[in-house]
């Protein structure tokens, strides 16, 4: 049996599992993880992990049907990794006054500005990979 005809199969299962996509992406994250603690970068190991499956996918090592699955279930999700946060929350009474308004302000800029960050940034990258579309 050649290289290839394992190859094929494996490739079509690993498009089609989310399970697999996600261990992917964990995998990235703590080779991402691992990489900040040894060098102590002073980068969150989020954006490292970020960079790497960029250039993973801009290097064509990986393709985009690769993540897509899992990173779908992982945003679909997303909303389960925060309820413990949720209790935390009404154990403390003094988040129900000035000092929750304070933080709820700045938890709703800080997203806002993450959010603008992102968009420019993604707009960045399509604005980058049409100009070298072009020029192909």
């Amino acid at each position: 049996m050649t290289t290839r005809a394992i190859a094929v199969p494996l490739r079509r299962k690993f498009h089609n599992s989310s399970l697999a996509q996600v261990g992917l992406l964990f995998l990235v994250w703590l080779a991402s993880d691992g990489f900040v603690r040894a060098t102590h970068a002073p980068v969150p190991s989020g954006i490292v992990g970020l960079l790497i499956v960029f250039l993973l996918l801009s290097s064509g090592k990986i393709s985009l049907r690769s993540l897509r699955r899992g990173s779908d279930w992982y945003l679909g999700e997303m909303l389960l990794f925060f309820i413990p946060a949720v209790p935390a929350v009404t154990a403390h009474p003094e988040f129900f006054g000035l000092l929750g308004l304070k933080l709820l302000a700045v938890i709703f800029l800080g997203t806002v500005a993450v959010m603008n960050v992102t968009a420019l940034t993604v707009d960045l990258f399509f604005r980058m990979e049409a100009r070298r579309d072009g020029r192909d």
